[in-house]
């Protein structure tokens, strides 16, 4: 519960910036006056958090797994990172703002929106045509800019790629959309069908994004020319090298730092004390080397504890209508990383190759 009061919090603390940069924009946009806010604030929030949920599961078994600093987009009077993992954060974040939005405007919670029928009645293909109620994102993306790209005041590097990042995360919610159909016809024949589009699963949003990650490219700057600050010859740097980047790839500007070691400052929390995985049913290999990962690649020891667990078993249909279980209780081992014993004999450090996650 504490958690997830501290992730609301940090949610509110950084669209309440957003609702004043934003507020211009969106009264001219949809609406005159305070209802504007109270209209579209709540579904910005709660498309921020499920895009930071979606991240921790992205990460649940990785050294930097997502936690609430990372909600952390705007400047708030420090130097921002521009990290492989920062350019994450922004799109997923992006996206699950864009995508909450899409939602509740198709399902009829803003007065101001509904479904697209813009394309009702084409020929989409053969055999089919376009019809029913299609999630409207071009409504979603648009508002989504207003609030979430707000956070960018600036004209540097940085900002330009946090913006190129928001951007990846809100073209992959209309790259995941798919096409569902109604079947028209004599005795169901399906001679022709009407077809829409709607959003995928907000999982497999996260899963292309994830990939988009691993696949993330690193901005060679010409140092020289970036130190010159919003000059024109910083912009100048700034557009050729944009220029080579597609629409749908994240981009980042710095390595990684060490994920396993805490720095307060950074807000990393290091990795001793977190749960890893050894042994269980249907685990991924990714998930099978947590352990190596977590704990001995950052030079900490695996330590199993035992922990009880209740739950119902060997419940039994009664007629009529009630099931009645039994309460049992089981024990179950869970691994941690913990520190090696100081007088045990010293162990090499040993890294994972590629960049540090």
């Amino acid at each position: 519960m504490k958690r997830s009061t501290l992730l609301i919090l940090s949610i509110t603390g950084v669209y309440s910036a957003i609702l004043h940069t934003a507020a211009w924009s969106v009264n001219n946009f949809l609406m005159t006056g305070p209802k504007a806010y109270l209209t579209f604030s709540s579904s910005v929030a709660a498309g921020a958090h499920s895009g930071m949920e979606e991240c921790k599961f992205q990460f649940g078994w990785e050294r930097w797994n997502c936690p609430e600093s990372a909600l952390q987009l705007s400047t708030h009077n420090r130097l921002r990172s521009a990290t492989r993992e920062t350019s994450f954060v922004h799109a997923i974040s992006s996206a699950g703002v864009m995508y909450t939005l899409t939602r509740n405007c198709s399902l009829g919670d803003f007065e101001s929106c509904g479904c697209d029928d813009s394309r009702n009645g084409r020929v989409g293909g053969r055999g089919w045509v376009w019809g029913g109620c299609s999630d409207n994102v071009e409504f979603g993306e648009k508002v989504s800019k207003l609030f979430v790209d707000a956070l960018e005041t600036g004209h540097d590097t940085r900002a330009l790629i946090n913006l190129h990042n928001n951007e990846v995360g809100r073209l992959a919610v209309k790259d995941t959309m798919r096409r569902a159909c109604k079947c028209h016809g004599v005795s169901g024949s399906c001679s022709i069908q009407t077809c829409w589009l709607q959003l995928a699963e907000f999982r497999e949003i996260g899963n292309y994004l994830k990939i988009k990650y691993d696949q993330a490219h690193k901005l060679e700057m010409d140092k020289r020319r970036m130190r010159a600050g919003n000059s024109a010859d910083s912009r100048g740097a700034t557009a050729e090298t944009f220029h080579h980047i597609h629409a749908t790839e994240l981009v980042f500007l710095e390595d990684s730092p060490d994920y396993c070691t805490r720095n307060a400052s950074l807000g990393h929390q290091g990795t001793e004390g977190r749960e890893c995985l050894q042994t269980g049913k249907n685990l991924s290999q990714w998930e099978k080397r947590s352990c190596r990962r977590l704990c001995t690649e950052c030079g900490l020891r695996v330590e199993e504890r035992r922990a009880e667990v209740v739950a119902s078993c060997n419940c039994k249909f009664h007629w009529c209508c009630t099931v009645r279980c039994e309460q049992c209780r089981t024990l179950v081992a869970k691994h941690f990383c913990t520190r090696r014993d100081p007088a045990a004999p010293n162990h090499i450090r040993q890294r994972s190759r590629g960049h540090r996650r």
